[in-house]
């Protein structure tokens, strides 16, 4: 989880600098919470990996997550559902993460992107896409 956090800081640390938002997070030790934008911020977060969803039912499902009270969803990002072999890369259809951010953030969801070459979650080797 302190992995999950310290990539949602450089995130927002990476927006700022480029100027895209004028938002900020971080860790305020004094009142022993997440500051966003300058409040204390709590977030309440689960998972649903956008490789493992139709991206027609997106909305949907992060609409409902959304609605039973969360403020942000977890993702990893599954590699090699992007690079099948390599130098041959897929960002479309079930593989378009940015689509996904970018529906997160149309139901109101922050997003937490678990980046990394092990995901730690259990595949069946067979990939939705190809159905």
């Amino acid at each position: 989880m302190l992995f999950a956090v310290i990539v949602l800081i450089f995130l927002v640390s990476v927006m700022n600098q480029s100027g895209i938002h004028a938002k900020s997070f971080s860790i305020d030790y004094t009142n022993d919470c997440f500051s966003k934008d300058g409040e204390c911020f709590r977030y309440v977060s689960g998972t649903m990996h956008y490789f493992r969803v139709l991206p027609e039912y997106w909305f949907d499902r992060l609409t409902k997550l959304r609605a039973a009270g969360l403020n942000a969803v977890q993702t990893y990002v599954e590699w090699n559902s992007h690079e099948p072999e390599p130098g041959k890369y897929m960002f479309s259809g079930i593989n378009d993460v940015v689509k996904y951010i970018e529906t997160a953030k149309k139901v109101g969801l922050l997003v937490i992107l678990r980046i990394g070459p092990y995901i730690d979650a259990e595949r069946d080797m067979v990939n939705i896409s190809d159905k």
